[in-house]
């Protein structure tokens, strides 16, 4: 399901709320997309990017964030 406003979300040691998010992230927030009944987005759009949200371990929520342009400029 997408989400045009910000949903919190959180993992064993961190809380993510819309403004630490966007600081984190250097970019202001525009949508969100959860999987199925998932607690953690699988893909945040802000203005120049989509991020990917990894689960980087099984048995405790750690996550990475691989950030990719939204409009690459082509020279």
């Amino acid at each position: 399901m997408i989400y045009c406003e910000f949903k919190p979300f959180s993992t064993d040691t961190e809380t993510y709320t819309q403004e630490i998010f966007e600081e984190m992230a250097g970019d202001p927030f525009e949508a969100m997309m959860f999987k199925d009944d998932a607690n953690i987005p699988a893909y945040i759009w802000t203005v120049n990017y989509v991020i990917i949200v990894k689960r980087c371990s099984k048995y405790i929520t750690d996550l990475s964030f691989e950030k990719i342009p939204r409009n690459p400029v082509c020279e």
